[in-house]
């Protein structure tokens, strides 16, 4: 187990310094010049450009700028952003947990949902809730993000009006926000409805991104159970006379659990991908926002260090599915 261990963090090496080349080279290819920025609408003398050029390190070669971004990563350094002079791993860190409350309702909504669509589907194969579901599924993964959430925002929140249309709580609430989960600041706070009114805010954008990963998590298990339901022993289960729950539940569902984890946890980076739409429609304070947001102005040292940042939570997910498909399938550490 060590061995394989040792073997997967040594994937990630290559793989983070790949990234930190696309995220840099990316900021470099955006339309635009930070020197302006900083310099707002006043402007800038051509000898005050050039000494801020000099002192953001932007005047020396391309390569150089690299190495130099790199030793600043490795002392922990993501350095501030051109906008609010804060740095970037503190506005960062103040934003990740509204889009790690986003993401986790959202996979919860999916693995809930999808996983026994899934199993009835593969049950009740060529019926007519196997090919609706499946449809639905589908048309779910295909459906843009943008678009399903306006229709959703125009339906319950327009026309019928359960819902709020952007935030994560009510204005008329404000209390300390202590854990940065609105959910559980809003329930520590004891203000009567505050609790209620975040989980109004959450409902529209967690199920508006949890679309994409319920309809990938619905067909992967109900392809895993197909296969395992052809298998030998669950063949001689059923002729033993054990019961349909047992040898759907024991035999069948626990064997084709094994690539339906593996498919939920890679899910974290379409969460994430999908977080930027869909925070910016719904005015949500995260990561995805922040990012959008400072694309739109500009801020490099942001989205250079977001990109990597983002990257590198995603590799980290990626590991522990690998790690945990590691425990559940002894042949794989095998392998």
């Amino acid at each position: 187990m060590v061995r394989f261990i040792l073997s997967k963090l040594l994937y990630l090496v290559p793989t983070f310094i790949g990234i930190t080349i696309i995220a840099f080279s990316f900021v470099r290819i955006l339309p635009g010049d930070p020197v302006l920025l900083m310099a707002g609408e006043r402007g800038v003398s051509p000898e005050r450009h050039a000494e801020l050029t000099a002192m953001l390190g932007y005047d020396k070669h391309v390569v150089l700028q690299y190495f130099d971004f790199m030793g600043r990563l490795l002392q922990g350094d993501l350095g501030n952003s051109l906008v609010t002079k804060r740095p970037v791993l503190t506005e960062f860190m103040a934003l990740f947990p509204a889009t790690v409350e986003l993401g986790l309702c959202a996979i919860i909504i999916a693995t809930l949902i999808g996983v026994p669509v899934g199993v009835l589907a593969a049950i009740k194969r060529g019926s007519w809730f196997d090919q609706i579901s499946m449809t639905a599924a589908l048309v779910g993964f295909s459906m843009p993000i943008f678009w399903w959430g306006l229709l959703l925002i125009i339906f319950f929140s327009g026309i019928l009006g359960w819902t709020p249309v952007s935030g994560r709580i009510s204005l008329m609430y404000y209390f300390p926000t202590g854990t940065g989960f609105m959910l559980i600041d809003s329930l520590m706070s004891g203000q009567s409805g505050a609790f209620t009114s975040a989980v109004r805010h959450l409902i529209l954008p967690s199920v508006v991104l949890a679309t994409i990963p319920l309809a990938v998590i619905a067909r992967q298990t109900r392809s895993a159970m197909l296969e395992v339901l052809g298998e030998d022993y669950v063949r001689t289960a059923r002729a033993k006379g054990m019961p349909q729950y047992r040898v759907i539940g024991i035999h069948a569902l626990r064997n084709a659990m094994i690539p339906v984890v593996t498919t939920i946890g890679l899910q974290i980076g379409v969460l994430m991908a999908g977080a930027i739409l869909t925070e910016t429609i719904f005015s949500w304070p995260g990561i995805g926002k922040w990012m959008i947001d400072s694309i739109s102005r500009r801020d490099y040292p942001v989205v250079q260090s977001g990109l990597l940042l983002i990257a590198a939570l995603v590799m980290v997910v990626n590991l522990l599915v690998d790690l945990t498909y590691g425990l559940i399938n002894p042949r794989i550490r095998i392998k």
